[in-house]
């Protein structure tokens, strides 16, 4: 059995390339020449990225979204995210082992592929995206996404309160709330190539609105489909890009699902999401999030929160598909008197790799911070990654941070890489982390046989109820049994 001791290594900085003087409109636009006639900088000066000092492949995922994307419909929204995107994805290149944030992420199972965009076409033969047969889509709101795309058709926002809004961004009619999207969406400084890529190749960008003092009882479900796929052995791999930008202005209240359904088992394709958090002033975000993508399928998500002051944010994940499956949260604290809390379970039965990055910083007094990950590796090829970073800033004082991974390696090929990080430099705080690896714990195992319970049997048990502390968390009881009965099923295909 392998696993990887606990590291305080940080990733190395970002070294940008020089920022374009003036905002491409497209991609292809940034290669232009471009002149200058004076040292006043009358015309923009003509300095452009050399094509030799980017990433050809990035390059060409970038221009082949940038091209899917030229005939749907634009907005000044949309064009500050393409162009912004397009500007920051020429300092980037494809990441490789000797990057160390990706140092236990192979992704050459997408670099050996042809990348290709997804056909604008979100209305084509869906019907049977509309339910998954569970009956929770009846008790709260749901939105279908489909390859980035809002399918009206298929969603359903009844009862939802005045002034809120859910839907996409070019269906926004107020202009406060255009004004707002417009000043944060894409405005966060920490991105990587995968975030620029999306905002590349995002065909639209669902938003939801929540008003001052606005309570939304229901949690809003969105439910994200890959329509566009290839078959296995394919060098093709369609790539989407859905993205979904959350405000929630000052005491407002809202829950939001985000539930990835893979589709054949066969079939290929990439996922590569966004999410954008933005809570005010004591205001409180309830996040769940599901994955179970296809098992030859690569997912990629982004999730960024913004809290102010005595903001609550708090996180339940559930990942359990996709060949590679890499998971970056990143949470900043910008006001005092802030709770955080992450819980994640990421169960890894295959050949595939289930990765969590996250950073949490804590920059203002009286902070509290949760962070539980747990996670399962049954499958002699599988891997677990996390690296999870919890800084604690010099003003960040009465701090109350705590930090717990566990994992559960049941075969000895099994790879788990843990990196715990809490980095506290305030002097006034109460923090703690750990994290152990092991097997099913013996102790636990003799009480059971005590029982009566045969060996086996005990252990099913007992590998299952490691992960119910996470999945006790999930929002509602459909969706809780749907999620438990998919993960038993993955633990035990034969179960008792």
């Amino acid at each position: 059995m392998a696993a990887a001791a606990s590291s305080s290594t940080f990733p190395p900085p970002c070294h940008h390339l020089p920022h374009l003087h003036q905002n491409p409109k497209s991609l292809s636009s940034a290669f232009k020449p471009k002149t200058r006639t004076t040292k006043f900088l009358v015309r923009p000066l003509s300095v452009a990225p050399k094509a030799s000092l980017s990433d050809p492949f990035v390059l060409q995922i970038a221009e082949t979204l940038e091209d899917s994307n030229s005939s749907l419909k634009q907005s000044p929204i949309l064009q500050k995210l393409r162009e912004s995107s397009s500007e920051s994805v020429l300092s980037f290149s494809w990441p490789t082992r000797k990057d160390e944030p990706f140092r236990f992420t192979d992704t050459s199972f997408i670099k050996n592929s042809q990348i290709s965009s997804i056909s604008p076409d979100p209305e084509s033969n869906l019907i049977e995206f509309g339910s998954d047969g569970d009956g929770d889509d009846t008790i709260t709101p749901n939105i279908v996404i489909v390859d980035g795309q809002i399918v009206d058709s298929l969603s359903k926002l009844d009862e939802l309160p005045d002034n809120v809004y859910v839907g996409s961004v070019l269906g926004i009619n107020s202009d406060e709330v255009r004004e707002k999207v417009m000043k944060f969406v894409s405005n966060f400084e920490d991105r990587d190539l995968f975030w620029s890529l999306n905002g590349i190749g995002a065909p639209d960008v669902a938003v939801v609105y929540v008003p001052a003092d606005c309570f939304v009882e229901k949690p809003l479900h969105f439910r994200f489909y890959s329509h566009e796929t290839s078959e296995i052995g394919s060098s093709r791999l369609p790539m989407s890009n859905p993205r979904v930008l959350v405000l929630v202005e000052k005491g407002g209240e809202v829950g939001i699902v985000e539930e990835f359904l893979g589709g054949a088992e066969d079939k290929c394709y990439w996922v590569n999401s966004v999410m954008e958090v933005l809570i005010g002033e004591g205001a409180k975000v309830s996040h769940t999030y599901v994955q179970q993508q296809a098992p030859s399928a690569a997912h990629f998500k982004w999730t960024s929160v913004r809290q102010e002051s005595s903001s609550t944010y708090k996180l339940v994940e559930v990942s359990s598909g996709g060949k590679l499956s890499r998971h970056n949260l990143h949470i900043q604290q910008v006001g005092p008197d802030t709770i955080t809390e992450m819980s994640t379970l990421h169960v890894c039965v295959r050949d595939q790799t289930q990765d969590l990055h996250s950073k949490l910083i804590l920059d203002h007094p009286r902070g509290i911070a949760r962070q539980r990950h747990k996670c399962i590796a049954s499958h002699s090829r599988g891997q677990v990654v996390f690296d999870g970073n919890i800084r604690v800033n010099r003003l960040a004082q009465q701090t109350d941070a705590a930090q717990l991974s566990r994992a559960l390696l049941l075969e000895d090929s099994a790879t788990v890489n843990m990196m715990p990080n809490l980095q506290i430099i305030a002097n006034d705080v109460s923090c703690s982390h750990g994290s152990t690896v092991c097997d099913v714990d013996n102790d636990q195992l003799f009480y059971l046989l005590t029982r009566g319970i045969d060996s086996e049997s005990a252990r099913k048990s007992l590998i299952f109820a490691f992960g119910t502390e996470v999945m006790s968390h999930l929002p509602f009881d459909s969706l809780q049994k749907k999620v438990e009965r998919h993960v038993q099923r993955l633990l035990d295909p034969t179960p008792l």
